[in-house]
């Protein structure tokens, strides 16, 4: 099949700073993606790097995009390098498009009904005051920014958090690989004692990404050692990371961004082969690219986990974002 292919940079600013263990982000870069095949029929894709999280750059993913050709068929797509993770998911995505269920790429993104969102929390103090909205919306489950401050303020909002949040709420503790060794076991030791009390109704579902990626030997022994789960994140950001955990071993839960994993038919062809404990998350991507993530979210999560897509309270809701990126020569 051959594509007339065109693609538009964006920015999205956050209405507020997102802060984790690799620092503060403020503006959301990415590239909307537009193929037309022969037939007149359009298909979307975006890609939405994350350079520090172990995908390409934004500048490497729109150099690969102005050496392009204007006419594209599906081998310049199916040959993108594995060094373009998320060019390879946003190629790919707009191939499969499916315009008939969706009119507009900017719509509301369709909810599987067995699935749910986990919705993030904003690190620090300030989740004490942003839980109960999300919880008004909807949001059961939610994930936290661990490894952000000194470890004894972080466990000092931990404590009034879990005494906060209503009861059979799941939290999710995410590090960024921030922690020490040391701190990684503090947090295991607290939450596995939480576990033990039943007076508190809350569950702590996992921990994620507790160390560094060149920590995965220490995380496999962690994660053998507690009653806590142990999720990893940056450790799997690509296909070939995610490859190569589960070769040495790792059977707890991988968390995969779709937007910068790589290739989703080879994502699909690992998963179906080795059956693995999937949480789907966000890369803040727009519309665009998380509908595409969703329906792979739908297809490959085994063990109904909430997904990591509650995050549209970070962006201003701009219903003609798209409109006006595309037309804007």
């Amino acid at each position: 099949m051959r594509y007339q292919f065109e693609f538009r940079p964006y920015q999205r600013r956050f209405l507020r700073s997102l802060t984790t263990n690799h620092g503060k982000w403020d503006i959301r870069e990415g590239i909307i993606l537009r193929l037309t095949d022969e037939t007149l029929r359009v298909g979307w894709g975006e890609i939405a790097p994350i350079s520090w999280f172990g995908s390409e750059t934004l500048e490497q993913a729109l150099d690969f995009c102005r050496q392009l050709p204007e006419e594209i068929t599906d081998e310049t797509i199916f040959s993108i390098p594995d060094e373009l993770p998320a060019c390879q998911f946003g190629f790919e995505s707009a191939q499969e498009w499916e315009s008939k269920f969706f009119s507009m790429p900017n719509a509301p993104c369709p909810m599987p009904h067995a699935q749910s969102f986990s919705a993030l929390l904003p690190s620090g103090k300030a989740a004490l005051n942003q839980w109960e909205i999300l919880w008004q919306k909807g949001y059961r489950t939610f994930k936290w920014k661990i490894g952000v401050d000194a470890i004894a303020d972080e466990l000092k909002i931990f404590e009034s958090l879990i005494h906060t949040l209503p009861a059979f709420t799941k939290l999710r503790l995410d590090a960024n690989g921030g922690l020490s060794y040391e701190e990684a076991n503090l947090w295991l030791r607290i939450c596995d004692n939480l576990k033990a009390n039943a007076e508190v109704a809350i569950e702590i579902e996992f921990i994620e990404q507790p160390l560094p990626v060149e920590q995965f030997h220490q995380m496999l022994e962690l994660s053998t050692s507690y009653e806590t789960a142990i999720a990893l994140d940056e450790s799997v950001a690509t296909l070939g990371q995610l490859a190569a955990c589960h070769q040495q071993g790792w059977r707890g839960i991988f968390v995969i961004k779709p937007g910068i994993v790589g290739s989703p038919s080879r994502l699909r062809k690992f998963c179906h082969q080795h059956q693995i404990d999937t949480v789907f998350s966000s890369v803040f991507e727009t519309a665009i690219a998380r509908l595409a993530a969703l329906k792979l979210a739908a297809e490959l999560s085994q063990n109904n986990r909430a997904i990591g897509f509650g995050i549209d309270h970070f962006f201003e809701q701009e219903e003609t974002w798209f409109q006006s990126l595309w037309n804007d020569l």
